[in-house]
């Protein structure tokens, strides 16, 4: 449940974002991104529409294909040579976030973290450990293949490289993957629609969670929504960050000849329910999605940074 997909505005990075404590820092500017897998489907554009009943999660744990996914989606271009904007202006908006001052720790914990690394690569840089968490056993064990360097697993050296390019060194993409890959120390099950999401094992809060197109698509209506933030908050120590990229205003994504139900959100939605989780948003920026992507309804992408209240001293 993760990545890029489809035509995009093509704006640039943001400028500069800062953490503040007492106020926020709410930026618009141009892009998007997304996809995953549901029902079957003809990607004619103009023909498709969400399924009827809200995709469950053992549909995504039958019939999401993460090589495939991979193929599609998580690279820097396509079979056509077109590029992969989307993907790019991720990278870009995620090296952003996890530059901001303040926006570092030991633990961080990648709640949906899909078959996917592109959303830790300029984490890594700021903590000392990773937990990687994903509903699906196949998105797992497809991560577990890169981490552990083995036969067949997807190369991810492209992104790595334009990631390092985006740091000052490209040079050092075989350095930032060796770090990634000894940074994470687990990859366990999660269930966001848990109180406890990693159930039957239990956590030490982590100084940052990120979350990246995964609660939409999980969550069939607002309520859940609500609840998986306050279930992933208990994820994260009181003073510690979430980081999330979530889709707006979508009903549907596809590939694969499948299409996946999506919780049709707005940004005021999705602040709300983070303020109501026990979090100050910090930063919030919305990147229209452009029309004429079959795969997709999409409107906009939310990049989101905010902190969880610290207990109260009074």
């Amino acid at each position: 449940m993760e990545c890029g997909r489809g035509p995009c505005s093509g704006a640039g990075a943001c400028p500069e974002w800062r953490l503040q404590e007492g106020g926020e820092n709410r930026k618009y500017t141009g892009a998007a991104q997304r996809a995953a897998g549901g029902a079957s489907a003809d990607l004619a554009p103009g023909r498709m529409d969400a399924p009827a009943a809200f995709t469950d999660a053992e549909f995504y744990q039958r019939s999401f294909d993460p090589q495939e996914y991979l193929r599609e989606f998580c690279s820097l271009s396509n079979a056509q040579g077109q590029p992969n904007t989307l993907l790019t202006q991720s990278l870009r908006s995620l090296s952003k976030m996890f530059s901001l001052d303040g926006l570092s720790g030991h633990t961080l914990i990648d709640v949906g973290c899909g078959p996917t690394i592109y959303q830790l690569l300029s984490a890594c840089e700021r903590f000392q450990e990773i937990i990687a968490l994903d509903y699906t056993d196949r998105n797992r064990q497809e991560l577990e293949k890169w981490l552990k360097n083995e036969p067949g697993a997807f190369d991810w050296s492209p992104v790595v490289k334009y990631v390092c390019e985006l740091e000052g060194d490209r040079e050092k993409w075989a350095e930032k993957e060796e770090k990634l890959r000894k940074k994470v120390k687990q990859v366990l099950k999660c269930d966001v629609t848990k109180a406890n999401p990693t159930a039957p094992v239990s956590l030490p809060p982590a100084d940052c969670i990120v979350s990246t197109l995964c609660l939409e698509a999980a969550c069939k209506d607002l309520a859940t929504f609500r609840s998986a933030l306050r279930n992933i908050s208990t994820l994260v120590k009181p003073g510690g960050h979430l980081v999330m990229v979530t889709v707006l205003q979508e009903t549907f994504y596809a590939f694969n000849k499948q299409v996946f139900s999506c919780l049709c959100l707005e940004r005021s939605m999705v602040e709300e329910a983070v303020e109501g989780a026990g979090f100050d948003v910090k930063v919030s920026e919305v990147q229209p999605y452009l029309p004429g992507d079959a795969r997709t309804d999409c409107k906009a992408v939310l990049n989101l940074v905010a902190r969880r209240h610290a207990p109260s001293t009074a």
